[in-house]
């Protein structure tokens, strides 16, 4: 259930604890707890769950879109086939519309937490395409981090650059943050132009030849 619909069906009498009915949705009770019911019925754990994902282009890391575009969940139901057990899992951070890349997926709140918060520093990296040569002293300025403006600003970044043709060139950029489109505000700081970004990385976990809009589980020893 969504909390919403569990805190109806608590409010609606069809919780017990310990043989006793509970209507108190505020009601601190363990997780492990074994005399939790519902209708009778012992609740436990739903079995975790983590993907990988190649999120596409043009595919919104959102539950729903006023505009009909497609989301991540669309994909989902698509592609994995998991009922009711799909239906929770929900994305780790997020990808912008026109970005693409390595997109976790899972039902565990807390180890999407211990991803995503700053504190954790868990690197992500990103392969990016710029419309202009990214100097030295650019590149310096992105590995010494740079106002994003709104008062914001990036810390220290790790940058390869990968090479150029005369006019654009492609960099390597990891960081361990995830602020609101990121990579590209950092380039707009230089006074460029992010023309493609893929998430290739988070952690050690790459995304190596997932093909875009496919899914793999990660294994155990990956999480």
């Amino acid at each position: 259930m969504s909390r919403a619909q569990a805190a109806e069906a608590i409010r609606a009498g069809r919780v017990s604890l310990h043989g006793r009915r509970v209507t108190e949705p505020l009601t601190w009770v363990e997780a492990r707890e074994p005399n939790l019911r519902l209708d009778g019925r012992r609740l436990k754990n739903a079995p975790r769950q983590y993907w990988a994902m190649h999120k596409p282009k043009g595919v919104l890391t959102a539950h729903g879109d006023s505009r009909g575009r497609a989301t991540v969940y669309d994909l989902i139901a698509r592609k994995l086939n998991l009922g009711q057990e799909g239906k929770w899992l929900f994305p780790v951070g997020r990808l912008d519309l026109d970005s693409s890349g390595l997109l976790l997926l899972t039902n565990d709140s807390i180890f999407a937490e211990r991803i995503t918060q700053p504190a954790t520093k868990v690197p992500k990296t990103y392969l990016v395409k710029v419309n202009a040569i990214v100097d030295e002293a650019g590149l310096a300025r992105l590995r010494q981090g740079v106002d994003l403006g709104r008062g914001e600003r990036s810390g220290p970044a790790q940058i390869q650059y990968l090479g150029d043709n005369g006019r654009f060139c492609r960099l390597e950029i990891t960081i361990t943050e995830g602020k609101n489109r990121q990579v590209r505000r950092m380039l707009d700081a230089l006074g460029h132009t992010v023309l493609k970004l893929v998430r290739t990385r988070i952690g050690k976990l790459e995304l190596a030849d997932l093909p875009p809009g496919e899914f793999r589980r990660i294994r155990p020893d990956q999480i």
